[in-house]
């Protein structure tokens, strides 16, 4: 089943938000140890993939599907031209969900300036799509469970 079928997933953008800013955290964290470069650079992927997903949730009221950073930044430059900008940086950041988590015969290797790259673009892109929707971390409270 897919997860955007589930109807445990949340609709409300700012969830979605909240959590691609804790990916963004713990990525800051992780790069503070080399052996941990690639597991950084996993989170910085989910936060994109995170952020994208509640763009699109806050423009158009449904939660996309997916993993592909490439279509759910195309998806977003349905609505606002200015994610084309992101298109090349989502494409790089793709290579970081399945690579970096499972062992393969061909090494991905992430290095400090290459990790260094992908948390500045990870900023500048979560920095953008917070700005769109005018979400503050800060002053967000996540709402509990009844």
């Amino acid at each position: 089943m897919a997860r955007g079928s589930r109807k445990t997933d949340s609709k409300r953008y700012y969830d979605w938000l909240f959590y691609a800013y804790q990916d963004h955290l713990a990525a800051l964290v992780l790069i503070e140890d080399k052996r941990l470069y690639s597991t950084a650079a996993f989170h910085c992927q989910q936060c994109i993939e995170k952020a994208l997903k509640a763009y699109l949730l806050y423009k158009n009221r449904r939660l996309f599907d997916g993993h592909n950073l490439t279509w759910l930044c195309k998806q977003a430059a349905m609505m606002d031209d200015n994610f084309m900008k992101w298109l090349e940086k989502s494409t790089v950041l793709n290579r970081y969900y399945i690579e970096t988590r499972y062992p393969a015969d061909i090494l991905l290797d992430v290095d400090r300036e290459t990790i260094d790259d992908i948390l500045d673009a990870t900023s500048e892109m979560m920095n953008f799509i917070c700005d769109q929707i005018k979400f503050d971390y800060n002053s967000y409270h996540k709402k509990k469970r009844k």
